[in-house]
């Protein structure tokens, strides 16, 4: 996965933004107002690009178990959000499976009536 595919995959789910809300180098993807992935541009162009996701607790220790890339969430708590190192053991499949599930995690705690505004039904 590069920069772009992440950008666009993020950008293509329904109701997301794009924001710099803790510095120009930490661009953040949010639902509803509610940060579902984060990742550092600087790192991108160093060639160790790494996501923060968030990630339903029971999984993301199965997860850090299977790989080596993913590590409790740097900066953020270590039991909701996960580090991912991009370019590494985890399969771009995988990754993109991983924005989807943070991205749902998040959209399905929203309240009704923000879902229903989201998804203009």
């Amino acid at each position: 996965m590069n920069i772009q595919q992440f950008y666009e995959f993020c950008l293509s789910k329904k109701g997301v933004t794009e924001h710099f809300p803790f510095d120009e180098d930490t661009l953040v993807f949010k639902v509803g107002g509610k940060m579902f992935a984060l990742s550092s541009l600087k790192e991108w162009e160093n060639g160790t690009p790494s996501l923060n996701l968030k990630c339903d607790p029971q999984k993301a220790l199965e997860l850090r178990a299977e790989y080596e890339a993913i590590n409790p969430g740097w900066h953020m708590s270590k039991i909701h959000w996960n580090t991912i190192d991009c370019n590494s053991d985890v399969p771009d499949k995988m990754m993109y499976e991983l924005i989807h599930h943070s991205y749902e995690l998040v959209f399905t705690s929203l309240s009704k009536k923000i879902q229903t505004e989201i998804l203009g039904v």
